[in-house]
């Protein structure tokens, strides 16, 4: 049996009231549609700053790679196209919804490079970034996807 608000103590009930508004304002898909734009947000908005033009690689990018993003195991020229070819892919799928899970799992695994790797520091930024992105892992695109539209997992 379900509590009704009228039984809640008089205290509670515009917490009651408030928590019911919201679970019918904010559906699990509007939810995963604004974590997807938030998620897309991010990375477009940085993969921007690593080209100019359409997709013409910044030298300074390469410089970047070679000194403060220098990773262990990639050469500073791959890495700078890998990342910014993943920052610009990833997130218009996640827009898109469409391969929603494989495009924030991408992403995640580039947050833990960058967390691991390259800003060890900032863990609080890395954390609220997998938090977002985890639940797109987890439970798809949502309704409003192109993943729902051709039915992909």
């Amino acid at each position: 049996m379900t509590p009704d608000v009228t039984d809640a103590p008089r205290w509670r009930m515009p917490f009651a009231h408030a928590a019911r508004l919201a679970g019918t304002l904010l559906p699990p898909s509007a939810l995963l549609l604004v974590q997807r734009l938030a998620v897309a947000a991010v990375f477009f908005l940085s993969g921007r700053t690593k080209v100019e033009g359409i997709f013409t690689m910044k030298p300074e990018t390469v410089a970047l790679f070679q000194t403060e993003y220098a990773l262990p195991l990639i050469p500073p020229l791959p890495a700078a196209w890998l990342s910014a070819t993943a920052e610009h892919v990833f997130p218009i799928l996640l827009v898109l919804g469409l391969f929603t899970r494989l495009s924030a799992t991408a992403l995640l695994c580039m947050t833990l490079v960058i967390e691991i790797f390259v800003y060890p520091d900032a863990w609080p930024t890395h954390l609220s970034w997998a938090g977002l992105m985890l639940p797109l892992i987890a439970l798809g695109g949502g309704r409003v996807s192109l993943d729902r539209l051709f039915r992909i997992p």
